[in-house]
C-alpha cells in the first residue's frame, strides 16, 4: 500500500516496520514478508510505476535500519530466477543503494524522513552517553541520561550499543552489564526492549565479527550471564537460534515425537515399564520429558480405562526412575494449555485431565503445591485453570485416595495398595524362617519392578523393628540377581531416610541403625554415589556415633 502512495507514507511504513521488529513481528517473519514481496514483484510492477526501484529502496532501508541482515540479499538471490523482477530488486538494492558512499544517511533521507533524522541524532546521543559512562563508571547518572532521552520505545538501541561497546573494549564489559542489569531492575529498560536489543545484535553478529573477531564467543558468554542474573528473558535462547539450528531442532523434535508414539503404543501392548524406561534412556533427550508426558496422556485419553490406568502407573515409575517433578509439572502445563484443542477430539477431556492430575497427587508424583505452580503458569480464566480447580476438589473429597486409585475402574493403581500388603506378608514369612529363593520369587511374582523400593523400605523398617539384620541378606540376593535395581534400592533408602524422625518415635535407635544399614549398603554397592552426601547431611548424630 505504501509503494502506491507518496514519500510520506513510504517513510512511515519503514519507521513502523522498525518499531514492530522483534516486539510484534519476529525477525524470521520480517524476512518472510520481504521474500513474499520479492516473489510478487512481477505482479506489483504491472500496477505500480517504478516498483522495482521502490522495493529496492524498502529492502535497502530495512538493511540500514537493521531489521534485515545484510546477508539477506545474497540468500534471497539464490531462491529467485535471474530473469525475475524480484532478482532485479535485489541487484538494484545491492549495487545502486547499499554500495553508494554515505548510503545509510542517503537512504534515511530519501523519502524526506524528518523522523529518521531524529533517530540518527538519538543514536549519537546514546553512543555519547555510553562512552561517558565507561569513563565515569557512574551508573546512576547513566540511567538518568537514558531516562531523559524520553524514548522508551528505542531503548533496544541502548542495549545493542552497550553490548557492542562491551565487545569492543574489554574493560567496558563489566560496566555495561552492570548498567543493563540496573536499568532492567529499575524498569527503565523493559523486558521486550532488552530482548529486542539482544536480537538485533544476534542478527548482525556475522558483520560485527569482521571488526571484532571474537564477537560471537563474547556474545555467547554474555547471554547466559544476563539470563542467570534475571535481566534477560530466558525465551531469548530459543529465539536466538539461527535458522539452520531452528530447523535442526524442529527435525529432532519431530523425530522424537514419532519415536515416543511407537514406544507408548508398545507399552500399551506389553505393559513392560522397564523396557519403556530403557527405550527413553536410549533416546537420550531428557529435555523433552514434558513432551513425552503430554503425548502419553493425550494418547491414553483417547483409549480405554486400561490404558489410562497404565499411563498413571507409568508416571509413578518415571518419577522414581528418570523424570523430575518439574518435568511432570511442565508436561501437565503443556496439556492444560492445549486443553481446548484436545477437547475438540476427545469427549470429556477436561474431566479426564483433572483425574490424571488428581491421581498424580495421590500417587505422590506431584504435591498439592505443584497444582498452584501449574495454575500460575496458565492464562487466567482459561479452561486449563478450571481443570486444575476440579483436580483440587477431587483430592479434597472424602475417601479421595481410594476413589482415585480406582478412578479408571481399578486395575494396577489399586494393585499398588494390594502390593503393599503382599510385600508385608512375604517379608514377615521370610523373617520368621522363610527361604530367600521363595521370597525372591514372591517379589518377582508381584510383577511391579517399578515398586520394588517399597520392598527395600519395608525390609529396612522391619529390620529395625525386629532387631534382626537378616533382611540385609535378602536385599543382597535381590540386588545380585538384578531383581532390585540400584535406582530402586536408592529410592527405598531415601524413603526411610525421609521418615527417620517419625520412625525414631517408635524405635529410639532408628538413626543409628539406619546409619549402619547405609554404610553396609554403600560397601556392597547398592546405592547411587549421590546418596552418600545427602545421607550424611541428614544424619549428623548417627554419623558421629
Amino acid at each position: 500500500m505504501a509503494m502506491d502512495r507518496h514519500d510520506k507514507e513510504k517513510e512511515m511504513a519503514s519507521v513502523l516496520l522498525s518499531s514492530l521488529y522483534a516486539d510484534v513481528i519476529s525477525p524470521p517473519q520480517i524476512r518472510d514478508g520481504f521474500v513474499m514481496l520479492l516473489e510478487s514483484a512481477d505482479d506489483l510492477a504491472v500496477d505500480i510505476l517504478d516498483a522495482v526501484d521502490i522495493l529496492a529502496l524498502f529492502v535497502s532501508r530495512a538493511v540500514v535500519d537493521e531489521i534485515l541482515p545484510p546477508a539477506f540479499i545474497t540468500r534471497a538471490k539464490k531462491t529467485l530466477p535471474e530473469s525475475s523482477k524480484g532478482y532485479q530488486v535485489l541487484q538494484t538494492a545491492e549495487k545502486s543503494y547499499l554500495s553508494a558512499p554515505h548510503h545509510a544517511e542517503l537512504l534515511e533521507r530519501r523519502w524526506g524522513g524528518s523522523t529518521h533524522v531524529t533517530v540518527e541524532e538519538m543514536k549519537k546521543k546514546i553512543a555519547d552517553l555510553l562512552r561517558e559512562y565507561v569513563e565515569s563508571g557512574d551508573t546512576f547518572e547513566a540511567c538518568r541520561c537514558i531516562r531523559e532521552l524520553g524514548v522508551s520505545f528505542f531503548h533496544h538501541e541502548v542495549v545493542k550499543r552497550a553490548l557492542v561497546l562491551a565487545m569492543e573494549i574489554q574493560t567496558a564489559e563489566p560496566f555495561m552489564l552492570k548498567l543493563l542489569k540496573e536499568a532492567a531492575e529499575e524498569g527503565l529498560i523493559s523486558s521486550s526492549q532488552m530482548v529486542k536489543g539482544f536480537a538485533r545484535l544476534a542478527e548482525s553478529l556475522d558483520d560485527l565479527a569482521l571488526d571484532i573477531p571474537s564477537a560471537k564467543t563474547l556474545f555467547q558468554s554474555i547471554v547466559p550471564k544476563a539470563i542467570s542474573q534475571g535481566w534477560l528473558d530466558a525465551s531469548f535462547m530459543k529465539s536466538s537460534c539461527t535458522d539452520g539450528e531452528a530447523q535442526n531442532e524442529d527435525k529432532k523434535l519431530d523425530q522424537y515425537k514419532k519415536e515416543i508414539v511407537t514406544i507408548i503404543h508398545e507399552y500399551f501392548l506389553s505393559d513392560d515399564i522397564p523396557e519403556l524406561i530403557r527405550s527413553l534412556e536410549d533416546l537420550g533427550l531428557p529435555e523433552y520429558n514434558p513432551i513425552f508426558l503430554k503425548k502419553l496422556i493425550t494418547l491414553a485419553m483417547d483409549r480405554k480405562n486400561r490404558e489410562k490406568e497404565m499411563a498413571s502407573v507409568l508416571l509413578s515409575a518415571l518419577h522414581i526412575e528418570i523424570f523430575s517433578t518439574e518435568d511432570i509439572a511442565n508436561g501437565f502445563v503443556m496439556l492444560l494449555e492445549s486443553a481446548e484443542d484436545t477437547a475438540l477430539d476427545i469427549l470429556d477431556a477436561s474431566n479426564e485431565l483433572a483425574l490424571f492430575l488428581a491421581r498424580a497427587v495421590i500417587d505422590d508424583v506431584l504435591v498439592p503445591l505443584n497444582l498452584e505452580e501449574i495454575t500460575s503458569k496458565l492464562p487466567p480464566n482459561c479452561s486449563g485453570s478450571e481443570t486444575v480447580r476440579m483436580a483440587r476438589s477431587l483430592i479434597t473429597a472424602r475417601h479421595a485416595g481410594e476413589r482415585l486409585l480406582r478412578c479408571w475402574g481399578g486395575g494396577t493403581g489399586w494393585a499398588v495398595e494390594d502390593a503393599k500388603d503382599k510385600i508385608m506378608k512375604l517379608l514377615e514369612e521370610y523373617e520368621s524362617g522363610g527361604v530367600v529363593a521363595e521370597a525372591c520369587q514372591c517379589i518377582r511374582d508381584l510383577g511391579m519392578p517399578f515398586f520394588n523400593h517399597e520392598v527395600v523400605k519395608k525390609a529396612l523398617v522391619m529390620a529395625m523393628e525386629k532387631k534382626n539384620d537378616r533382611m540385609l541378606d535378602l536385599l543382597q540376593v535381590c540386588f545380585n540377581e538384578g531383581l532390585i535395581t540400584i535406582n530402586q534400592m536408592t529410592k527405598g533408602f531415601t524413603r526411610v531416610k525421609d521418615g527417620l524422625d517419625d520412625l525414631a518415635l517408635d524405635f529410639p535407635n532408628a538413626k543409628d541403625k539406619f546409619s549402619f544399614y547405609t554404610e553396609y549398603a554403600q560397601k556392597k554397592g547398592w546405592l547411587l554415589p549421590s546418596f552418600g552426601s545427602s545421607a550424611t547431611e541428614a544424619l549428623p548424630t548417627a554419623a558421629a556415633s
